[in-house]
């Protein structure tokens, strides 16, 4: 059985990925979701500003979507914008979009539109559903409204989205950040607590709050100028908290397969890439949150070659994550 801090720890870090990753996006360019012009030069102005935060993630479109984790499509008949969540777009086939945007996107609406699904693409949570808003709805007002145009919401898709509740282990803080670039906006007669709302509704004003640039900085501080080498068979031993990730780079001096892996109780994700002319490239990766084992990774280096080992600590489990 998983002890509910480890279950809590792994639930609050599930969907983020390891810092540093490079996050490639591709536009649908034909069919159903074909994504004009305009629409995709306000993706990547979204995009544009997120990164301006100094965030460690970076982003670089291509153009084959069989190359992006990130696959982006635009639907105005379905009237509909969303997003996975974090790590979760890996789950979605490569002929598939993992975000779709629904609707005008050079608005003020519309901008903020960018902006919010890729917090989610990043691993952000609507904020609406923070536990500690002290949120109350007119639940049967709010069926109403999503199910209109353009949402057109059946009851369990607008339960999801809106009125179900995160755990408080979900929520990366204990106070709503109405102003959040992860908070809907909601017409007045759908918010019943806090009053004001009820009367007025609730317009963010669609962009980045203090608080969103806080809390995407803790995930994914600036990452450091240079990182640590790892050598063959020298154990380094790594004292994180839950949430905090190390970087290790490793530099063969013989080519043959090699393998990496964490020692101890502690969760975590291990990522494995190779450095291609400063650009770390994805290879190899292995999450053991929630499993009795440690994460490893069993892959061919080559001499000469330059790679780079991440790893994530997920729940520490009451003692220093060893790695090696």
């Amino acid at each position: 059985m998983t002890d509910p801090g480890r279950a809590n720890a792994i639930i609050a870090t599930q969907s983020k990925w390891v810092n540093g990753t490079v996050l490639h996006y591709c536009f649908f360019t034909s069919d159903h979701f074909a994504v004009p012009k305009v629409p995709a030069g306000a993706v990547r102005d979204a995009f544009a500003k997120w990164k301006a935060l100094g965030i460690g993630l970076d982003f670089q479109e291509v153009s084959q979507l069989s190359e992006a984790e990130v696959r982006i499509g635009y639907s105005e008949e379905d009237g509909s914008s969303a997003s996975q969540v974090g790590r979760d777009v890996l789950k979605v086939p490569t002929a598939e979009p993992t975000t779709v945007y629904g609707w005008d996107l050079t608005s003020k609406y519309g901008s903020g539109t960018a902006l919010h699904e890729l917090g989610h693409v990043f691993g952000l949570e609507h904020e609406h559903q923070n536990p500690f808003a002290g949120i109350t709805w007119h639940e049967e007002a709010v069926y109403a409204s999503l199910g209109a145009p353009p949402n057109r919401w059946n009851r369990q898709t607008t339960f999801h989205n809106i009125l179900e509740k995160l755990t408080p282990q979900q929520v990366q803080g204990s106070q709503w950040d109405p102003d959040s670039i992860m908070e809907y906006e909601f017409e007045p007669g759908l918010i019943a607590v806090p009053k004001q709302y009820e009367t007025n509704g609730l317009i963010p004003p669609g962009t980045l709050s203090a608080g969103d640039k806080q809390w995407v900085l803790k995930w994914y501080p600036p990452m450091p100028a240079a990182v640590p080498t790892l050598q063959p068979f020298q154990p380094a031993v790594l004292d994180l908290a839950a949430g905090q990730q190390m970087d290790v780079a490793i530099k063969p001096t013989a080519s043959r397969k090699y393998n990496i892996e964490t020692k101890g109780p502690s969760d975590a994700v291990l990522v494995l890439f190779e450095d291609v002319n400063g650009t770390p490239r994805y290879l190899s990766g292995d999450d053991d949150s929630g499993e009795e084992r440690n994460a490893g990774i069993s892959y061919k280096l080559l001499r000469g070659r330059s790679y780079i080992a991440k790893v994530r600590l997920v729940h520490p489990q009451g003692h220093p994550a060893r790695r090696r």
